[in-house]
């Protein structure tokens, strides 16, 4: 059976490195064991929160009620055969890093789109995570062939991509349930040039982002026609602090643990940043990060 932790501390399962913790936690490995903690949750009337990779998430100080479901365990890829395309089954903690490493092996296109994105597949699927730059694929929905969700019955049913509704930052009718794996396909045209663009490109954001401390990521959507860091640049607010919360100075749309910070120095942080934005550039910037927890 599972194991059930109480009290668990989640510093190490969010990429802000907040001293957060879940009222109750387990750490599946197989899908046997995602289905016994979905049962557990239901036997002993507790709500579920599913946890992946923790980096586009900020877990509220006041932690998580019920059971979390942390899927940074359950990982592995599967090559399967295909004469056209390169497929890789793939279950939902893996990183998307991995992932990109098998692009990269056949030199594929996939790999330089799969590089600067942290984070697991599934949550992949969730936001439909994309990059900013003019790239072929720029969506995760672009190189998903299908996914498999176990849903609240334990029941698993499989989704081909074209029977989900992809927007920007989201995917659209695959719930209620938890996404078990993930099928990912992409023509085998090969690109000879793929190492050395995911080598510039990664030299790139190491000197335009804050990859050394933690953050979550880009923490706000990219409004229709400009960047959210731009903005937030414009406004004077590289470098603005609440507690150990602050606006990196080399890019404005993330925002880094200094060491001592809470989710709630970044909440104020967030909101704080907002206002100004709005008040300044009459933009609401919605958040591409995901709240968690009791709030």
């Amino acid at each position: 059976m599972i194991e059930i932790h109480e009290d668990f501390n989640l510093k190490d399962y969010n990429s802000w490195k907040l001293e957060v913790f879940a009222e109750k936690a387990c750490l599946p490995t197989t899908v046997e064991e995602i289905k016994q903690a979905q049962q557990w949750a239901q036997e002993n009337s507790q709500p579920v929160t599913v946890l992946g990779g923790g980096t586009n998430v900020l877990i509220s100080d006041q932690g998580v009620s019920g059971l979390l479901i942390i899927l940074k365990n359950f990982k592995g890829v599967e090559v399967l055969e295909d004469k056209t395309n390169l497929k890789l089954k793939a279950k939902a903690g893996t990183p998307k890093f991995e992932l990109m490493r098998h692009f990269m092996k056949y030199r594929l296109s996939p790999a330089l789109f799969l590089s600067g994105l942290p984070g697991d597949v599934a949550g992949g699927v969730v936001m439909n995570a994309g990059v900013s730059e003019a790239r072929t694929p720029r969506e995760f929905c672009e190189v998903v062939e299908s996914f498999e969700v176990l849903k609240p019955d334990n029941s698993i049913k499989t989704y081909n991509k074209d029977e989900i509704t992809w927007v920007y930052r989201t995917s659209k009718g695959w719930q209620p349930g938890i996404i078990t794996s993930v099928t990912l396909s992409w023509s085998l045209e090969k690109d000879l040039e793929i190492p050395k663009k995911v080598k510039e490109a990664n030299m790139l954001r190491l000197s335009k982002q804050p990859l050394d401390q933690p953050s979550c990521g880009s923490t706000f959507r990219n409004p229709e026609g400009t960047s959210a860091g731009a903005l937030i640049d414009q406004c004077g607010l590289k470098g603005f602090e609440i507690g150990g919360a602050q606006v990196s100075k080399k890019h404005a749309n993330f925002l880094i643990n200094t060491g001592t910070a809470t989710a709630t120095d970044f909440a104020q942080l967030i909101k704080h940043i907002q206002n100004v934005v709005l008040e300044q550039k009459n933009i609401q910037l919605q958040t591409e990060v995901k709240w968690l927890g009791n709030w």
